[in-house]
């Protein structure tokens, strides 16, 4: 047997016994008299110590090497309660190298000193950290909770093939050709939407499949060419019955896995959503909703407000002493390609009372003191407007108000706040094509008092 024990196991109890681990060389310590080596597995680190007499067994160890030992637990004289086995150290009296290593092109620490396309390059190095471990492990527990959640409910967990035919989903698909048919070719599932759609009408009510999904679609922080999702379907049921079994499981997996538990899980139709946040999935950890200024803005002389179809505004609390700069560096982001707006207007509501903006040519401070009524604008608070056609400018709008988040420490990663989004049209209009598209995908079912529209223009 290579080891008796993992490096994240022993513990003070264990001090006396003779044990063997196997791992890899994460630090040499050399203090002259004694060496000390911290020996990695994934499980943990266990202190390995060897006197001066043993110099020669561990004067040609490296970073990274891999080895196996033989020594006896002792505790320890200076202990580290900061990891589990910080108690407890080898005594080692023998070592076998199981395999050398080149010195690696970046440390093996949670804080790294590679850069990420080093770190790609040599991904099997990566792994070995903490972060990259955590998230594996902590994805396999989720995994394990959602089938034993979804078993639970009668839910079979049922595969379905990967070479399918094409499908009209909402990205381009990946092709792989035929051997056998020569100029034909398979597609790589969006989804499994059509396979799970059979298995509805054969009589499988309740299915799932921890799935991988195909896009070829261009690179976005939510966007990737492959990814993983947790796809269901179910039969004889309406939205509540929907809502409720996957509040359920969102509760569990946070409970279980996370030791966190999701008392609130408030719900937005649509509508209001693009309104207040304009985005189908707002981040509501935090306010600054949109404020519609058009009957306050328009008619006044600006003509990039007079020509906008919408003019929103959003507030940053006690954001008023915002330097020239900062305000500039916020200008530049929403001209950003990506964000794609041509300007920003700003409204500083000073502490003394008075209002300053950056369109004071146009808008008296009279103006501008209706702005921020409308807005809920309090002294000291910054005011930012964009203008535009309405859903252009809230998504934009959407844009700013997140980046404004993170720079304001806003979206704390550590609070949870979910939501469901529900009541999202069916279709939508694409300029390119001159046609209605479907917002999701064509399997999406109408509502039965909206199904009369169909026959409408």
């Amino acid at each position: 047997m290579y080891r008796t024990h993992t490096n994240g196991e022993l513990r003070i109890e264990q001090v006396g016994q003779q044990v063997t681990l196997c791992g890899w060389v994460q630090k040499i310590r050399d203090f002259g008299g004694m060496t000390f080596v911290d020996l990695r597995d994934r499980y943990g680190i266990t202190q390995l110590v060897f006197n001066d007499t043993q110099k020669p067994m561990v004067s040609s160890l490296g970073r990274e090497f891999v080895v196996q030992v033989t020594g006896k637990v002792a505790e320890r004289q200076s202990k580290n309660l900061n990891i589990a086995t910080g108690e407890i150290e080898i005594i080692v009296s023998t070592l076998t190298v199981l395999n050398k290593s080149k010195t690696p092109p970046f440390t093996i620490e949670d804080e790294t000193d590679g850069g990420e396309e080093l770190r790609m390059k040599y991904r099997y190095l990566d792994l070995r950290r903490n972060p990259l471990r955590k998230n594996l492990e902590l994805r396999h527990r989720l995994s394990m909770e959602t089938r034993k959640y979804l078993d639970g409910l009668n839910f079979l967990e049922i595969e379905t093939p990967y070479l399918i035919k094409s499908t009209p989903e909402g990205a381009r698909d990946f092709v792989v050709p035929s051997r056998m048919n020569p100029n034909q070719f398979y597609a790589l599932p969006q989804s499994p939407q059509t396979f799970k759609q059979l298995l509805m009408v054969s009589g499988f009510d309740r299915y799932y499949q921890i799935v991988r999904c195909f896009r070829d679609e261009d690179l976005r922080a939510d966007r990737q060419p492959e990814f993983t999702q947790i796809d269901c379907e179910m039969a004889f049921i309406e939205q509540e019955d929907i809502l409720n079994t996957f509040e359920g499981m969102v509760t569990h997996l946070f409970k279980t896995v996370k030791g966190i538990e999701l008392t609130e899980f408030p719900r937005m139709d649509y509508a209001k959503a693009m309104e207040k946040y304009g985005c189908d999935k707002p981040d509501i950890r935090f306010e600054m909703t949109f404020n519609y200024l058009n009957e306050e803005t328009q008619n006044k002389g600006f003509s990039v407000f007079d020509q906008a179809e919408a003019v929103i505004g959003i507030v940053a609390k006690d954001c008023a002493s915002f330097t020239r700069k900062q305000l500039d560096e916020l200008t530049d982001f929403v001209r950003r390609p990506q964000v794609g707006a041509k300007g920003m207007v700003s409204v500083r509501c000073n502490e003394d009372g008075t209002i300053k903006s950056s369109v004071d040519k146009f808008y008296t401070e009279a103006d501008l003191k209706t702005w921020a009524e409308k807005c809920g604008a309090k002294a000291g608070d910054l005011i930012l407007v964009l203008s535009g056609e309405t859903s252009t400018t809230q998504s934009q709008l959407s844009a700013l108000r997140l980046h404004l988040g993170n720079q304001l420490g806003l979206r704390n990663p550590d609070i949870y706040a979910p939501l469901w989004v529900y009541d999202f049209p069916l279709l939508e209009w694409n300029e390119e094509s001159n046609r209605f598209h479907a917002m999701h995908h064509p399997f999406t079912s109408p509502k039965i008092e909206d199904l009369h529209l169909l026959e409408t223009n």
